[in-house]
């Protein structure tokens, strides 16, 4: 599956205290940034909340997919939460959300960029890996998400 090229256990997040949107696309930002030290950590939130203002990336079902573009993005890049407590993340059935896979792509590549936002979808979509994704134990969290 391509999500296991894009995520890595130290980009996999369990039990993180989300408060609210806002600090959520902060943590990806800040996390991503600090694997990535040619991404700037307010570039990257300002792009991730650009992509929030055009429409929600609040999937439903308490999932959302935080996605943007990056000009210093060096490849996709993944990062995937599971929050300690729901959170409003604006999404689409109005329910909040638990489970947050962030993507960053670089500039240009639409294509790339799509493809893994529908497999991200597809591994998203179904009830059942969706609750074995919130009661999965942590050393095995990486390993069902990626796979």
């Amino acid at each position: 599956m391509i999500i296991h090229r894009i995520l890595t256990p130290g980009r996999t997040f369990d039990g993180v205290q989300g408060g609210s949107k806002k600090k959520i696309l902060e943590f990806i930002a800040k996390h991503i940034s600090s694997d990535f030290p040619e991404i700037n950590n307010s570039e990257l939130f300002d792009a991730l909340v650009a992509r929030e203002r055009i429409g929600t990336t609040g999937l439903g079902a308490g999932v959302a997919i935080p996605h943007c573009r990056c000009k210093d993005c060096p490849q996709p890049i993944g990062l995937f939460i599971r929050l300690a407590e729901p959170v409003d993340f604006d999404a689409v059935d109005r329910e909040p959300v638990d489970l947050v896979f962030a993507l960053v792509v670089p500039e240009g590549e639409d294509q790339e960029h799509l493809e893994i936002l529908k497999a991200l979808a597809e591994r998203f979509h179904s009830p059942a890996v969706l609750e074995r994704m919130r009661t999965v134990d942590s050393e095995a969290l990486y390993q069902f998400v990626s796979g």
